[in-house]
């Protein structure tokens, strides 16, 4: 008797129709946004480089995107593609709360990422980055997206709100460069890693990066908010709380003002304790700057402070951050 084993031929491997739809999302995403990738050079004052970044041309007409931290005081920037292309840029604007920069260059009829929605995404679907890891060049990485509305600290110290956390590698170099779907649409542009971790990269959501070009292309800069303090998140106890019949775990600790400023014309003083901003409760220093929202500059608002034993309320005007 044959009781030799018999094996399946390959094609008739069960794994092979989802393992084929897999490799062409991935090549066909890579093929429509890889020409729009970039590698970002940049050079500081006095001839002194920095460490090169990734960008993606969203526009034909030479609109790039890269990160703020990639171009950030620089004296000249290059950008150049897998064709050969290659050209100097200018810095239209970025805002390093979002880690967004804005750049452009001399060229029409350029390939062009096009920009999806953050919208509808969910977790486990296909993410595939493109970039320029350690400057070699159309490096790509495919995963998933591991989590939604995550939430991460920009270089500015502010929180950039609606990240998306992705398990496809992301290694120095990549900064700037897009994260697709599996429709060749972008979905964020990837910013950060955790040093030390595994598969724990991060991408500003797209929705947040066309805000933050729609006001850096009016205004060149993203516009803000602001009192005119610096402040610290300070706990509240809880026996405080309970008195004054407040939700609050812990509101903003105002450090110094800024003469002349909204605050100290307000008659905010050292030592005050915000607890509320026009009635939305302060936990913290970052409760407070998603409240200084653009819509907020020159319109009167409420502050609930305490000071010493006693609640204060204070109504003044915020001013444009600049």
């Amino acid at each position: 008797m044959d009781i030799a084993p018999r094996f399946v031929s390959d094609a008739g491997a069960p794994d092979e129709a989802p393992l084929d739809a897999y490799s062409r999302a991935v090549a066909g995403a890579v093929d429509r946004v890889g020409p729009a990738v970039a590698h970002v050079e940049v050079q500081l004052k006095g001839g002194r480089r920095r460490g090169a970044g990734s960008g993606f041309v969203f526009t034909p007409d030479g609109l790039l995107l890269t990160n703020s931290h990639v171009v950030h005081g620089a004296a000249a920037i290059r950008v150049s593609f897998a064709d050969g292309l290659a050209r100097e840029a200018d810095l239209l604007g970025e805002d390093p709360h979002t880690d967004i920069a804005l750049l452009r260059i001399g060229a029409n009829g350029l390939a062009a990422a096009p920009l999806g929605s953050s919208r509808g995404l969910r977790v486990g679907q296909l993410a595939i980055a493109i970039g320029n890891p350690y400057g070699f060049q159309q490096t790509v990485t495919a995963g998933v997206v591991s989590a939604l509305g995550r939430s991460l600290r920009a270089q500015s110290g502010r929180l950039i709100d609606d990240v998306l956390q992705t398990d496809a590698a992301l290694n120095p170099g990549n900064s700037g460069g897009p994260l697709v779907d599996s429709a060749a649409r972008v979905i964020g542009v990837n910013t950060a890693i955790i040093p030390g971790a595994q598969g724990i990269c991060f991408a500003v959501s797209i929705d947040t990066v066309k805000w933050a070009v729609g006001e850096l292309m009016r205004h060149g800069r993203v516009r803000r908010a602001q009192l005119g303090l610096a402040g610290m998140t300070a706990p509240l106890g809880r026996r405080v709380a309970q008195h004054f019949s407040l939700s609050n775990s812990a509101g903003v600790r105002v450090e110094s003002l800024l003469p002349g400023g909204p605050g100290a014309l307000a008659g905010i003083e050292p030592g005050d304790l915000i607890l509320a901003f026009d009635g939305a409760a302060v936990n913290g220093i970052d409760d407070l700057h998603r409240a200084l929202t653009a819509e907020r500059i020159g319109r009167a608002a409420q502050l609930t402070l305490l000071r010493g034993a006693r609640l204060v309320t204070l109504e003044l005007q915020p001013a444009e951050l600049v």
